[in-house]
């Protein structure tokens, strides 16, 4: 992106008409023009809408791991092939975000949404009546490729429903797909478990609702696109004089911000019900109940997430999500039951809160780029999250469950690494591509 130097006339409250030097953006195909990208007001319908569909598409994405011990004892899998069948799943959810980001970047394609979804519907059906490994894995993979279909271009519907209240609107979104992860293993456990695999197909009707709902989502994104309206980043003046390396050093900082939150998160989602249960000896229920306690502070850290760093700047809020969760998680592991589960609550509500400050600081540094940034970081958090679990599993098969989570309470100090950041907020930015 070139910056072009214009003489525009400016009138001046005496009343004459003098000329400034004032510079404007020439922007590639990919990008957004000033007048194309003003919000005109947060559209909360589409909001909910795209919210919705997160719930749902994440719900199916977290059927699937639920039902691997379903798979295992049917087709006399070992835990090599339920590997394979994990690593097809996190391989095209994860690594294809990226390239479908920036695909549709450069080519906008509204109804890619409920297509996608389409993928993830015969996934299910698939899944449902497989007859091999090999169907497992085509199913899987379907499903994947739906999901990495649905998050760049749903976050860029998203960003262009904002009304410029991109936190907001980010975190909203994001809210959608906590609460459909962690109900879809839930279901599984009462749907799959006593009714069998076939009965995955009744999933189906979640994706059939979702897709008519994306269907609507995309006739307003088309119809937004060919009135000039985009998902354009606002440009703040100094990214405009950013060098390329401090840009690239400002993501690489984005991206290890992403990976010790996820890894830390992934040692509560993954092993939190077995620490307590090991540590304190409390029945399953109990800890269930904890974990239930820790999800709902990490859904209602995502929304606050949105709205502080719309307020107060996505850097700051980077810096106390990340670094300030620090003396809470160094304190976890020697806290008794009561103070653990006070902990967990105030840990999930505060690191909940950088993804959406992450994303759209992401997305303002490298503007014109929505998809690909969504992609990117959505496919990151995938697969460190899938990454991480498995580390910690064998971690805590070869030490045990308590030294994990001493291991992982050093994990928010990569927070001293926001340091690094460009600190954008003190400018009002000029809207452009």
């Amino acid at each position: 992106m070139a910056a072009a130097w214009n003489w525009i006339p400016i009138k001046p409250r005496t009343g004459s008409a003098t000329l400034r030097r004032v510079a404007t953006q020439r922007v590639s195909s990919g990008a957004i023009s000033a007048s194309a990208s003003q919000p005109v007001g947060t559209a909360f319908t589409v909001l909910a809408a795209i919210s919705f569909c997160h719930f749902l598409n994440d719900m199916l994405q977290s059927v699937i791991p639920a039902v691997y011990p379903i798979l295992k004892d049917a087709y006399r899998l070992n835990f090599g092939q339920i590997g394979l069948i994990a690593l097809t799943s996190q391989l095209t959810a994860s690594l294809l975000q990226p390239a479908v980001g920036l695909y549709t970047d450069r080519r906008p394609t509204p109804y890619s949404l409920p297509v996608g979804m389409g993928s993830t519907l015969v996934g299910l059906v698939l899944l449902a009546r497989a007859p091999s490994l090999g169907a497992i894995l085509l199913a899987v993979a379907c499903v994947g490729i739906g999901s990495a279909v649905f998050h760049p271009e749903s976050s860029r519907v998203a960003r262009m429903a904002s009304g410029g209240q991109h936190g907001l609107a980010q975190s909203l979104f994001q809210v959608g797909g906590n609460a459909g992860a962690s109900v879809g293993p839930l279901l599984a456990a009462f749907i799959v478990l006593p009714a069998g695999q076939g009965s995955i197909a009744w999933f189906s009707v979640a994706a059939l609702l979702a897709i008519v709902v994306l269907t609507r989502v995309s006739g307003w994104y088309k119809r937004r696109h060919e009135a000039g309206w985009t998902a354009g980043a606002a440009i703040h003046p100094l990214v405009l004089s950013l060098a390329p390396r401090k840009i690239k050093l400002a993501m690489a900082v984005l991206m290890a911000l992403v990976f010790s939150k996820y890894i830390y998160l992934a040692s509560l989602t993954s092993y939190y019900t077995f620490f307590l249960i090991s540590k304190f000896h409390v029945p399953v229920r109990t800890a269930q109940i904890h974990l239930f306690l820790f999800l709902g502070a990490v859904a209602a850290g995502t929304v606050l997430g949105g709205v502080a760093g719309d307020r107060f700047g996505r850097k700051y809020v980077i810096w106390c999500s990340i670094l300030g969760v620090l003396p809470f998680t160094l304190a976890l592991p020697h806290a008794n039951l009561f103070w653990t589960g006070v902990l967990t609550v105030i840990i999930g509500l505060v690191l909940a809160s950088a993804f959406s400050a992450i994303l759209v600081y992401a997305q303002e540094l490298v503007p014109g780029r929505v998809g690909a940034i969504s992609g990117l970081f959505f496919g990151l958090a995938f697969g460190v999250a899938g990454i991480g679990a498995a580390v910690l599993g064998r971690l805590a098969d070869a030490t045990s469950i308590g030294f994990v989570y001493r291991v992982c309470s050093f994990l928010p100090a990569i927070g001293l690494l926001t340091a690094f950041l460009p600190n954008l907020e003190p400018h009002k930015p000029t809207t452009a591509g």
